[in-house]
């Protein structure tokens, strides 16, 4: 199987998590994201102890594959982790998809399957599609007040 079908597929798969779209009791954080051009208008939504941990996170709204699928990817990364490491993420998200300089080995295992975007990244028509959950989790990020490194 090349390349191109394995990333169909996991876009695809991804995109049909309906567990995620779903509303959160009570958010610590809601941030939208909206799209004109594609129709896009998800609403990622997370939930946080004391610690900081994101306990729970999920999306309400809807949109294309890629911007669902690059939700969930995002929501299975952010799962139990603290916001400084959902801040880490999202650095090494951009940094994947502005294709300056590549990641390294390790900084790909810790975005899992969102490296998947990288694919994206060749398709401006499709980049904002894939980065518009992202650029919410940054906003609930600085408003967090986790700053930068």
């Amino acid at each position: 199987m090349n390349l191109e079908k394995i990333y169909q597929q996991t876009i695809l798969e991804y995109s049909r998590r309906r567990e995620l779209n779903r509303e959160i009791e009570n958010p610590t954080f809601a941030e939208r994201g909206h799209n004109p051009n594609c129709g896009d208008d998800l609403t990622l939504e997370i939930k946080t102890d004391e610690n900081d941990i994101i306990e729970d996170a999920a999306f309400i709204g809807s949109g294309c594959a890629i911007s669902t699928a690059s939700m969930a990817m995002l929501i299975d990364l952010i799962k139990g982790k603290t916001m400084k490491e959902a801040k880490e993420k999202v650095d090494l998200f951009f940094k994947m998809m502005k294709q300056e300089e590549k990641l390294t080995r390790e900084e790909s295992k810790k975005l899992g399957d969102a490296v998947l975007m990288e694919y994206v990244a060749q398709m401006p028509a499709r980049v904002k599609c894939a980065t518009l959950s992202w650029h919410s989790l940054k906003v609930i990020v600085e408003k967090s007040g986790i700053q930068e490194q």
